[in-house]
């Protein structure tokens, strides 16, 4: 299952919210190079979506992302004094967990380098 941290979905209802937009959000991933690079984005459901219903925010999950999103866990965290980001923690990315090994906060495959992550 797809998890998200306390901190994601309060950022999620904050942005849907003044945004005006319902809080649906989809989580993409798709292997590029080897590596795994993510997207997310609100929309509306679709038919065979994988719905996952976390601190207030609808998450959708298309077929094709669910088994690369399986055990992830999306965040928003503080990477440099008022500098926040969205991360993927994702334990089926082993390009990322091979950079990172040792982080205390498992593999991250977003950052810099991954885009679609806002």
């Amino acid at each position: 299952m797809f998890h998200l941290t306390p901190a994601a979905a309060e950022q999620i209802l904050r942005a849907a919210s003044q945004g005006g937009t319902p809080p649906s959000l989809r989580v993409a991933a798709k292997l590029e190079d080897g590596e795994i690079v993510y997207g997310m984005g609100f929309d509306d459901e679709r038919e065979h979506d994988l719905v996952i219903e976390s601190g207030g925010v609808k998450l959708l999950i298309a077929p094709r992302s669910q088994e690369l999103l399986k055990g992830a866990t999306l965040d928003f965290v503080e990477l440099k004094p008022g500098e926040f980001q969205f991360i993927f923690l994702n334990p089926n990315d082993p390009a990322a967990c091979a950079s990172r090994q040792g982080n205390s906060g498992g593999c991250s495959a977003c950052g810099n380098k991954s885009p679609g992550c806002t």
